[in-house]
């Protein structure tokens, strides 16, 4: 039976208030092995009334095949449905799918940013966020109710007392001067009941808009310093009347129970400040004060193109340590991003607080590699019987956290589940999986999915518990491979990438990390560097590889094309980027702790490799759309780079100027030895210096990526199975030795003796040294796409290690595909499942490929180097 499933909306998960006035459309289908689509028809209704049917279209693409109506209105909705054919046997229809457009004019808006009108001290961190709040009422039966809503700061909106979706620290962190995004809310049902008197209300906090961001004492007001709701509540009744209530100066403010908010230190909440009802009609506001209200272009109002930060999962305590000192700690045996929900009983002014951290020193909570982040949250009781509360406006990264205040005994309260950990990242959806036989590596997967959870709170950061957090471009531009894999983040990386773009120079330099905030030091003013820079070409190329969607292309290709046209000016006739500041293999374990930068390997010989990598991938970007001088220019001009960096760069012999890993892996892995027997020669001499360092990780964030694939590609498939599994310091799996639950900044974070690295930079939560699970899923499962969106697929396990077993499965954007390979008996068992709408081709060791169609596959060779046969049997 030929199934389609529900169609869904650009990269949207719930299409409502999108922000595309044709969005693409996609479906997946369930079908017998060997199906084909050979067409399909979509059937469009526009606000519940006009139903239009495109008929059947010669097509095998389900995947962002064109909207075929005309655009949709703001607010207007459609129901889609989708069938497909193979030959002349049609499927069903599927189940009908629903898009609402968002307000897609600035026309649209009338709401005005409404917030306290009190006076503030606008360079502190203690000012009092407000509460803002109207009444209104109903003329009729509402039948449909939608709240659109953004804010000067972080909100979180009422109607009716009660709370409007399930989003956390919206809106959310952009380039708030261009791009501010908004969120869409059917309320409907909170305002279909009988009564017809309403308020709605919303809690304020200052978030990355006006709150202190940055190290070394940071910045505030950075992007303003109101905080202000901006809210546009829209009702429609059965006659088709519509009613609008929107912040203006109407709304009434106070202060709430909220005494200090801030991202980086926590959060203060007074219980006994609450105002009970008061997002209620029946509250008295009247010595509340009026709003002040504020300017906001309705033009930089954006509608969200990926999920918002929700909380995911909640994690139980495993235990409560009393440490030297006498403090108490709940250990959660996992270091994570989110905050503590509590419920607890006590006298009125009784006050807990609770300080949180990433690791222990001597039996204490060590929160020195916070730096200037308090990261402490406090909670006055106001003496009810049982009072519940977790913060609001705020984040932290840590495994403990210790207690103080607690009315009672604290390890009776965790066993009862009164002390719960709340996991909060954005809400993307988890597309890939990996095992095998190795528990280490299986725990190293794990700590890479688990940092790349906390380091995806709304942007990809670099850490989630310092007094950091920024997007720095060149963690997600390594990371991006395995990100792609893990989870669907093509809503969320193309909304940040368009945040790169604004935030580019004029001449294309692309700033270190974005949305950018001022440095006191090396990063103001902002200068090009490579890696870092590079993340405007290379990934956007990887969410088009991944996802199959050439419009992330054209959104990026003017960006893209700027930074490379900058790099070709700094490195001139030559086309040697060898001078000017650069970052080079930074965190190489050679670096002194507090000179990361200064590593094993020439910093100009990485800046010009990177400059060829990233040309050859302009000139394949500018060939997918078409750009047909540009694809020949910059191939050329490619083909220019890795010339000069061969003369310059390569010696006799296949050795380099640099004789490091990370210069041969650069080399190799970019294509850029001109000759097989020199490259050859290359890939002897990059395993043999993993040798001499006793298989031990010499690479920072330019060669960690890539060192597993250099020493693959160039037939040492051995020596990297070395380097995978070494055990001691530096490697991926001395942290999971030590105990870690995330990827570390350092490799050396913590100290065989227990102590904490002493470099100011000592982060146990940073995902770009786990790029390798990239890597784990390539080669050691050996799943991997060879055409945009998986569309093809290489299924080519590449067993070693003393591994038994592996699988990778993930999601594509047609279906899902999985690999598991055991070794059962001197044989290798490979069971394959291919996707409706891709094909594959399985590339066992000592067997010629075997391309197959949709459907499960399974094969099996003898797993001894002279004696390999072939078998394969179809389910």
């Amino acid at each position: 039976m030929v199934t389609p499933a529900p169609p869904r909306f650009e990269h949207h998960r719930t299409a409502l208030g999108i922000g595309e006035a044709s969005p693409r459309i996609s479906w997946k289908t369930t079908a017998p092995a060997g199906w084909r689509q050979d067409a399909y028809e979509l059937e469009v209704t526009l606000d519940g009334t006009a139903t239009t049917t495109t008929g059947r279209i010669a097509s095998p693409d389900s995947v962002l095949v064109p909207w075929p109506v005309r655009p949709l209105a703001s607010r207007e909705s459609a129901s889609v449905r989708v069938r497909v054919w193979s030959g002349d046997d049609a499927s069903g229809w599927s189940d009908i799918a629903t898009v609402e457009a968002g307000l897609l004019s600035p026309t649209d808006w009338v709401a005005r940013p409404a917030g306290g009108a009190w006076a503030e001290i606008a360079d502190s961190d203690d000012r009092r966020p407000a509460l803002v709040r109207t009444s209104f009422a109903t003329s009729g039966a509402v039948v449909s109710a939608r709240l659109y809503v953004s804010a000067h700061g972080l909100y979180e909106v009422e109607i009716d007392g009660s709370r409007v979706g399930n989003d956390a620290l919206s809106p959310g962190w952009t380039v708030y001067g261009s791009r501010l995004r908004y969120y869409t809310h059917d309320v409907t049902e909170l305002l279909a009941g009988p009564a017809n008197e309403h308020a709605i209300g919303a809690w304020l906090g200052d978030g990355w808009y006006r709150g202190r961001l940055g190290w070394r004492g940071g910045f505030r007001n950075l992007f303003g310093s109101d905080l202000s709701l901006i809210a546009q509540l829209e009702l429609t009744y059965a006659d088709g009347r519509v009613e609008t209530v929107a912040t203006d100066e109407s709304w009434r403010a106070h202060v709430g129970p909220i005494i200090r908010t801030g991202l980086y230190d926590g959060e203060i909440y007074d219980a006994r400040d609450e105002h009970t009802g008061w997002s209620t009609a029946a509250f008295d506001d009247s010595d509340w004060s009026a709003v002040r209200l504020s300017d906001r272009d309705p033009a930089t109002l954006v509608a969200p193109e990926g999920p918002p930060v929700r909380c995911t999962q909640e994690v139980v305590p495993v235990g409560v340590i009393t440490t030297p000192s006498g403090a108490q700690i709940i250990d959660l045996g996992q270091n994570l991003v989110g905050r503590l929900r509590i419920r607890v009983s006590g006298a009125a002014g009784d006050t807990v607080t609770i300080r949180t951290a990433e690791v222990l020193q001597d039996g204490e909570l060590y929160t020195r590699p916070l730096r200037d982040a308090k990261s402490t949250d406090v909670y006055t009781l106001a003496g009810r019987e049982r009072e519940e509360w977790e913060p609001r406006f705020t984040i932290h990264g840590f495994r403990f956290a210790e207690i103080t205040g607690w009315p009672g005994d604290l390890a009776a309260a965790v066993a009862a589940g009164d002390i719960v950990a709340r996991v909060y990242h954005t809400d993307m959806e988890r597309t890939g999986w990996f095992d095998s036989s190795n528990p280490l590596v299986n725990r190293l997967h794990e700590n890479v999915l688990w940092s790349m959870r906390g380091n995806f709170v709304d942007i990809p950061t670099d850490c989630p518990q310092r007094d950091e957090r920024v997007g720095w471009t060149g963690d997600i531009q390594v990371f991006a491979p395995t990100a792609a894999f893990l989870y669907d983040v093509s809503g969320m990386l193309s909304s940040w990438l368009k945040d790169v773009a604004v935030e580019q120079l004029p001449d294309g330099t692309v700033p270190w990390y974005v949305p950018v905030i001022p440095a006191k030091k090396m990063w103001t003013p902002i200068r090009p560097g490579a890696v870092w820079g590079d993340v405007a070409v290379l990934t956007p190329w990887v969410l088009y590889e991944r996802t199959g969607d050439s419009g992330i292309l054209a959104a990026q290709y003017a960006s893209a094309k700027a930074w490379i046209d900058l790099v070709d000016r700094l490195a001139g006739d030559d086309h040697l980027w060898n001078d000017g500041f650069q970052l080079g293999d930074w965190l190489d374990p050679a670096a002194p702790p507090q000179d990361p930068a200064d590593a094993t390997t020439d910093k100009y010989l990485v800046a010009t490799a990177y400059f060829a990598w990233s040309t050859l991938h302009l000139a394949k970007m500018a060939e997918v759309l078409g750009q047909v001088d540009d694809a020949a220019h910059y191939s050329a001009l490619a083909a220019a780079v890795r010339a000069a960096f061969a003369d310059e760069y390569l010696l006799a012999g296949g050795t380099m100027t640099s004789d490091a890993q990370t210069a041969y892996s650069l080399a190799i892995t970019f294509g850029l030895i001109p000759d097989a027997d020199t490259g050859a020669a290359a890939g002897r001499r990059l395993a043999a210096l993993v040798a001499e360092a006793q298989n031990r990780i010499a690479t920072g964030f330019a060669g960690t990526p890539l060192v597993s694939d250099a020493l693959t590609q160039s037939g040492s498939l051995a020596t990297a199975y070395d380097l995978l599994l070494e055990p001691e310091c530096p490697s991926w799996l001395y942290p999971v030795t030590q105990g870690a639950t995330t990827i570390w900044e350092r490799w050396d974070s913590q100290r065989p003796d227990g102590s904490v690295n002493p470099g100011t930079m000592t982060s146990f939560n940073h995902y770009a040294l786990g790029a390798v699970a990239d890597w784990l899923h390539r080669v050691v499962a050996g799943l991997a796409p060879t055409a945009p969106g998986y569309r093809s697929i290489l299924f080519r396990p590449q067993p070693g290690g003393g591994f038994t077993s592996a699988s990778a499965a993930h999601e594509t954007p047609y279906g899902r595909a999985s690999i598991d390979w055991r070794i059962v008996d001197g044989r290798l068992e490979v069971t394959v499942v291919v996707p409706t709408g891709t094909d594959a081709v399985v590339e066992l060791p000592g067997s010629a490929p075997v391309t197959v169609q949709n459907g499960e596959h399974t094969f099996s060779v003898a797993w001894e180097a002279d004696a390999l046969t072939l078998n394969e049997s179809q389910g």
